[in-house]
């Protein structure tokens, strides 16, 4: 069961590179009903192995009839990157409306606005956004090293001392502990970046005893503590294992088994997909962003859609269950 999506024609008119592992793709798409907000996403039809697969990416501003998408090339992709890679001006391809599940609230004195990598995606629109308005803001953008952060020249020319970039290979990191004691009571924070920086994030936040309603955050799905590994999933009342490549989600491996599913977001974040943990003989590498960690002891689940397991099998619980024949 996936969420109405509108689908529209797209079609390549421009690349480039913003970062050395990142690639910008701007499409013409026809029937644009008009502009999106800041922190906007898109799912986009892909070719993967020779068979379509739907991917979702955030939209960047771009001019009025086009969506621009910047891609970060994974080592460990499951296909949609390398595919995003591939495309040249004239390729076609269908995108959706944008939808926003990222949305700035517009109602802080201050904003702080957190990327961690290619998770400066929907920071840089929300960037633009509050800079055109005048809004009280400062940025923080931390990656491996300078030639990996894009868009830092474009954001260091808009904001100047507002924004500060941090280079791990330089010995530089970000002190989030003290950007959140400076924050205002009514102040914001907007992240975007890899678990290890939203859990940190999340952990400092809850320290500081400020409202969980006041920090918002959006996080890579294909990020997790481990690297992917191939392992089989079994689903209780089936008389089968489904095996899921380390290159493939459990939800895409499950779905094309035939085990029905019902889902919707596909980056770990509305829980539609969560199904119960019977039991596994590895470790489960959680990507999600839904459940907390308490949630996870009392009441053990898992996103299909992001989260796996490191080698073995995992034996699960959809809540389906067949009807046997009379």
């Amino acid at each position: 069961m996936k969420s109405r999506l509108e689908w529209r024609r797209a079609r390549v008119i421009e690349t480039s590179q913003p970062a050395e592992d990142v690639r910008m793709v701007t499409f013409a798409v026809e029937g644009l009903r008009g502009g999106f907000d800041p922190g906007s996403h898109s799912n986009i039809k892909v070719l993967i192995n020779g068979a379509p697969a739907i991917r979702t990416y955030t939209v960047i501003p771009s001019a009025p009839g086009t969506l621009a998408i910047a891609v970060k090339l994974h080592p460990n992709s499951r296909g949609g990157s390398a595919y995003i890679w591939t495309l040249q001006p004239g390729d076609e391809t269908e995108m959706t409306e944008p939808e926003n599940r990222f949305e700035l609230s517009w109602r802080a004195s201050h904003y702080l606005l957190i990327a961690g990598g290619v998770g400066v995606t929907p920071i840089y629109g929300m960037a633009q956004a509050l800079a055109a308005r005048g809004q009280s803001m400062r940025m923080i953008y931390g990656a491996k090293n300078r030639s990996l952060m894009a868009f830092a020249g474009e954001l260091q020319a808009l904001l100047g001392e507002r924004l500060a970039c941090f280079s791990q290979d330089d010995g530089q990191a970000m002190d989030l502990k003290a950007e959140f004691a400076a924050l205002p009571e009514d102040g914001e924070a907007y992240i975007c970046g890899p678990l290890g920086l939203l859990e940190a994030a999340k952990s400092l936040w809850q320290q500081s005893g400020r409202p969980m309603s006041r920090l918002r955050y959006e996080v890579f799905g294909d990020n997790g503590r481990f690297a992917e590994q191939e392992f089989s999933v079994r689903v209780a009342g089936l008389e089968r294992s489904v095996a899921v490549r380390a290159d493939q989600t459990m939800l895409d491996a499950l779905s094309e088994a035939g085990v029905p599913m019902i889902f919707d977001c596909r980056r770990g974040e509305c829980g539609l997909c969560a199904v119960s943990i019977l039991s596994s003989t590895g470790e489960i590498d959680h990507r999600d962003v839904f459940f907390s960690d308490a949630e996870r002891r009392e009441n053990p689940r898992i996103c299909a859609c992001v989260s796996r397991l490191c080698g073995g099998e995992l034996v699960i619980d959809t809540g389906y269950r067949q009807e046997k024949a009379a």
